[in-house]
């Protein structure tokens, strides 16, 4: 489970400029009624251990019950399974809800986090702060949007081998926007939740249209990080909503 707290800062809540325009007065008051809706719609669950292959541990589920998507920034603090904070432990995440990068839908979609500090190994839960929030400026997909490596002829590959591009296949009825991250794994013993040790972006922020696909080559960074991982056991390929 995930203890969450209400931590939105609502602020400029005056009347409306009489003549209707959006100056500052207006977008304070559209920023803090989306974070006082954000605050009411978001609920969040953490699960530690899968305990299914090839499903990630340390999720962070997030559940939106507003109809709009949402883009949150989270604050954790770490616990340990006496429910006790844990302040030598930094609590970061894979897909960016603690930096305003992941984009909720309506329903559940997740983040992964990722520890560090003594006795990491030891974190049984956190809790979740929602520092502010906003309405999304582009709506997140009801589906995952799918990433498929490509080689340099463009044939499809697994994520474990040495690729050249990412293929992204929206199935949904209109346009999304996404991220792909480059996720490798530790290989920890049984009992301990695996962790993500490496994440690097491939690309930026790619529109997917709607029932179509986008490639995004492999360069730089990512391609250093597939050419240094290839053929290991422990790695991810991930698409997430963003903006």
């Amino acid at each position: 489970m995930a203890v969450a707290v209400g931590g939105a800062l609502l602020s400029g809540c005056g009347p409306l400029r009489a003549e209707g325009g959006r100056g500052s007065s207006a977008e304070s008051v559209e920023a803090a009624a989306s974070a006082l809706i954000a605050e009411v719609s978001l609920s969040f669950h953490y699960v530690a251990q899968s305990g299914e292959n090839q499903t990630m541990d340390q999720q962070l589920e997030i559940k939106n019950i507003a109809r709009g998507s949402v883009a949150p920034v989270l604050a954790f603090t770490a616990l340990d399974r006496n429910g006790q904070a844990m302040p030598q432990i930094t609590v970061g995440t894979v897909y960016g809800s603690d930096r305003g990068n992941l984009v909720v839908p309506y329903g559940t979609s997740i983040d992964i986090l990722r520890f560090s500090g003594a006795g990491e190994q030891d974190v049984a839960d956190v809790r979740v702060t929602l520092r502010s929030a906003a309405a999304a400026r582009i709506s997140a997909g009801q589906h995952d949007v799918k990433a498929q490596a490509l080689d340099s002829q463009g044939h499809e590959v697994t994520r474990f081998e040495r690729f050249s591009a990412v293929r992204l296949t929206n199935e949904d009825d209109f346009p999304v926007a996404v991220r792909v991250a480059y996720i490798l794994w530790d290989r920890p013993p049984k009992g301990v939740t695996q962790q993500a040790v490496e994440v690097t972006p491939v690309g930026g922020l790619t529109e997917v249209p709607a029932h179509g696909s986008a490639v995004v080559p492999v360069t730089g960074d990512a391609a250093a990080a597939v050419a240094r991982n290839a053929d290991g056991p422990a790695v991810s390929l991930k698409a997430y909503s963003s903006q």
